[in-house]
């Protein structure tokens, strides 16, 4: 990868409708060639998806909650099952399984505090392996990015 793969991804995760004739424009390339390194950044799994940002309070998601969780056993496969009930969740947006004082972290959206409870009551309390969960709610969103600092 080289410093125009580099400025071609910024493009990219700054906007990732950009024509390719835009982004062979702004780096200095032919449209064959902006067209080839895509390709090979896309299969290279560089580019692993594109993607539209929408605002979750204009679709009517107005709460944000980011929730640590502590697992009651070590054992794999309720934390697999755990896993697993994360990802395909569609309020989960976010999942991380971290080192420290909880097992994971997830950033869950909400219509509303009603709705939240309702998760909580479908996805931790309903589940025998969740010690116990945090949950902070966000205020305001002062930064939300995917953009790497490249």
């Amino acid at each position: 990868m080289d410093q125009s793969d580099l400025k071609l991804l910024a493009l990219l995760q700054n906007n990732a409708r950009t024509t390719v004739l835009a982004m062979a424009d702004r780096i200095g390339a032919s449209t064959a060639s902006v067209q080839r390194r895509l390709r090979t950044l896309r299969e290279g799994g560089v580019i692993k998806k594109e993607v539209a940002v929408l605002d979750a309070h204009k679709l009517g998601f107005d709460v944000t909650a980011i929730v640590s969780v502590e697992l009651e056993r070590d054992r794999l496969d309720q934390i697999d099952a755990f896993k697993r009930k994360a990802r395909i969740d569609a309020q989960v947006l976010n999942f991380y399984c971290i080192a420290g004082d909880a097992d994971f972290v997830m950033v869950v959206v909400a219509k509303d505090m009603r709705d939240y409870e309702a998760f909580t009551h479908r996805f931790f309390f309903s589940d025998k392996n969740v010690r116990k969960f945090r949950t902070s709610i966000v205020v305001s969103t002062e930064k939300a990015t995917l953009a790497l600092p490249i």
